[in-house]
């Protein structure tokens, strides 16, 4: 896992802020480390949701993190369909954008 500094464009020169990338993954991966993997982040991802909805007296915030329960679901199944349906081994890479 890295934490690297973007290079400067114009417009960050302006912003006084600078921008950090958190590399998570980037690799080949068995089908089942793949799947693993990706449940796992869906998983954390949806709990996060889940607890923001637990404290929330918002309706619109609760429907908002509900729907984005769902479409995680749905990408996951997605995701986990096509693997399966696919070779052996594949390459992951997720960046986090920070700034």
């Amino acid at each position: 896992m890295l934490l690297k500094e973007k290079m400067p464009t114009p417009s960050d020169r302006d912003n006084k802020t600078k921008a950090m990338q958190l590399e998570l993954l980037k690799g080949s991966f068995s089908r089942n480390e793949a799947l693993d993997i990706l449940t796992r982040m869906i998983q954390v991802k949806i709990q996060f949701h889940e607890s923001k909805i637990e404290r929330s007296h918002q309706e619109e915030d609760i429907k908002m993190r509900e729907n984005r329960i769902k479409e995680l679901q749905r990408d996951f199944f997605e995701v986990k369909r096509q693997l399966l349906e696919n070779p052996e081994t594949c390459t992951l890479n997720a960046v986090v954008k920070i700034g």
